[in-house]
């Protein structure tokens, strides 16, 4: 914890009880607690938005490559005649 030792966790409690009090000492745990709560609240509020920000940064990236490659001649021909193969190769098994 910060790089805080037992014997200064304890002194910092101590004056802590010194000037607030006991009676008050609940109080201020519970207003703590409540800001920490919302800290993490909002923290994880905000995370979803920035990977739907990063998640549509790589869908556009995504769709242009995609279309890019596409664009390249005899892609298509190329798929089919490998699809074509496949076939075959796979009849061929079925006979031996």
């Amino acid at each position: 914890m910060f790089g805080l030792g037992l014997p200064e966790i304890l002194i910092i409690l101590v004056i802590i009880l010194l000037l607030f009090g006991a009676k008050r000492l609940p109080e201020i745990g519970e207003g703590l607690g409540k800001t920490i709560r919302e800290l993490r609240k909002i923290k994880e509020e905000k995370k979803p938005e920035k990977e739907k920000e990063r998640d549509d940064q790589k869908g556009s990236l995504l769709s242009d490559l995609k279309k890019e490659v596409e664009e390249i001649p005899g892609l298509k021909e190329a798929k089919e005649i490998k699809e074509v193969a496949t076939k075959v190769k796979n009849i061929t098994k079925l006979l031996k």
